[in-house]
C-alpha cells in the first residue's frame, strides 16, 4: 500500500520523522517522560500543534466511569503514544487502539523508543471514522 493511502499520511509522516530525530540523538534507555518532553520540543520545532497528557473521560453506558490520558494529540487528528520498552507487546496495543475508540479517533500511533531501532505502529480505528 502506498503511504499516500493512509488518512493523515503526511501528519503520521512528520510526526514519525520527529520521533527518529529524538531517537537519533537520545537513543534508548531513558524513562518515557524523557522521550515526551523531547518529542514536545521537536513537535515545537516542526511547527505541529499538540496537547500533551491529554485528559479524557471514559464512558460506560453514557456514565463516565473514569479518565484516561493520552501522551499526544498532534493537530487534532492523531493520537500519538509512546512507550520505552525493550519490546512492544500486544497489551500495548489495544491500549492504544482502547485510546482511539475512547477519543472517537480514527488514526493513531503507537511509538516505542526503547529499542535499538525505533519502533512505530500506524493504528486506525475504523469504528470510528469522521
Amino acid at each position: 500500500m502506498n503511504k499516500q493511502e493512509y488518512k493523515y499520511s503526511e501528519l503520521t509522516g512528520k510526526i514519525i520523522g520527529c520521533a527518529i530525530q529524538v531517537h537519533k540523538v537520545l537513543g534508548s534507555g531513558f524513562q518515557e517522560v524523557i522521550y515526551q518532553r523531547a518529542l514536545a520540543i521537536e513537535f515545537t520545532r516542526q511547527d505541529l500543534s499538540f496537547h500533551r497528557e491529554l485528559e479524557m473521560p471514559i464512558y460506560y453506558n453514557e456514565q463516565q466511569i473514569g479518565t484516561r490520558r493520552v501522551d499526544f494529540l498532534v493537530e487534532d487528528k492523531v493520537m500519538v503514544e509512546i512507550k520505552a520498552l525493550s519490546k512492544l507487546e500486544d497489551v500495548h496495543l489495544a491500549q492504544a487502539i482502547n485510546y482511539l475508540e475512547a477519543y472517537k479517533l480514527e488514526i493513531g500511533l503507537l511509538i516505542n523508543f526503547g529499542t535499538r531501532r525505533l519502533e512505530f505502529k500506524r493504528i486506525i480505528n475504523s469504528l470510528n471514522r469522521r
